[in-house]
């Protein structure tokens, strides 16, 4: 397979995507406070209806509108439980995502001609159902102590992250990671030092318990699996491709990475408020 074009005006567009996306989350938890989760929990279940879109466009499992539809339907359950549940925890998210997972599986066994691929669909599945969930933990957090404000620098830095990253494929694509992969490692290390500058930054501004150094490390951690989710995105991507399998379409796959980014990001920025703040 020849080395893949690196189109800057298109690593443009995916850096503003990026930070629409991180600016409308970040803003979006501002609107969550005790008795008023319903606002925060529409934009999250909008946020997973784009993911559901881009990745069973992208991973094409077997009886793909059945398993966008139980992913839906998880994702309903999942920030209804999250909002709902008299105690803030994952435990409730858990079972659903199980369940989600559990139908989607089913739901392609019972179509005797998709029979054959449900095997190779198994890891399609659940990186959908599972993506979907993994939002809904940005409601159980914004119900925590310090949660909101925990968002707001995990999620800043980590938009901040997935922008710098693509602006600097836009000017400085270098060095390649693969010759089919259009990233570069600058961009990748770059994002993530910026998106940590900026969680400090943030961290000097915020009240107790945050302080410059632990905004710096939970910021750091969801900067670095923004970035990371972002680029296996583009490796799965350039591996379907010299699979011999045709290309997605083209506004999906874009938009997969960065929602893969902030998916990723979710659950790290809920691990580290409980384990540093």
């Amino acid at each position: 397979m020849p080395p893949v074009e690196v189109r800057r005006s298109l690593a443009v567009a995916v850096a503003g995507f990026a930070a629409l996306l991180g600016v409308g989350l970040v803003l979006g938890a501002q609107t969550s406070g005790p008795g008023h989760r319903l606002p925060f929990a529409f934009i999250i279940l909008g946020v997973q209806m784009l993911y559901v879109l881009a990745w069973t466009m992208a991973m094409r499992p077997p009886a793909v509108l059945l398993v966008a539809g139980v992913s839906v339907a998880t994702a309903v359950a999942a920030d209804t439980a999250a909002v709902q549940t008299d105690v803030a925890g994952l435990a409730p998210l858990g079972f659903v995502a199980v369940g989600g997972f559990v139908l989607g599986v089913l739901g392609q066994l019972v179509r005797r001609v998709d029979r054959v691929r449900v095997t190779d669909s198994l890891g399609g599945t659940l990186l959908i159902v599972v993506g979907v969930v993994a939002f809904g933990t940005l409601i159980v957090l914004s119900r925590i102590p310090a949660g909101t404000q925990a968002i707001t620098v995990c999620l800043t830095a980590s938009g901040v992250a997935l922008t710098v990253a693509r602006l600097t494929d836009a000017v400085a694509p270098w060095p390649r990671l693969a010759p089919q992969v259009p990233r570069g490692a600058a961009g990748v290390v770059a994002g993530a030092m910026v998106g940590t500058l900026v969680s400090a930054l943030l961290g000097s501004y915020l009240v107790t318990p945050f302080t410059p150094t632990r905004a710096a490390i939970i910021g750091l951690v969801a900067a670095v699996a923004a970035v990371l989710a972002d680029l296996a995105v583009g490796y799965a991507e350039a591996g379907r491709l010299m699979a011999g399998e045709p290309p997605t379409m083209w506004i999906a796959r874009h938009m997969q990475g960065p929602l893969g980014g902030f998916a990723l990001a979710a659950p790290a920025a809920y691990a580290m408020c409980k384990l540093v703040l």
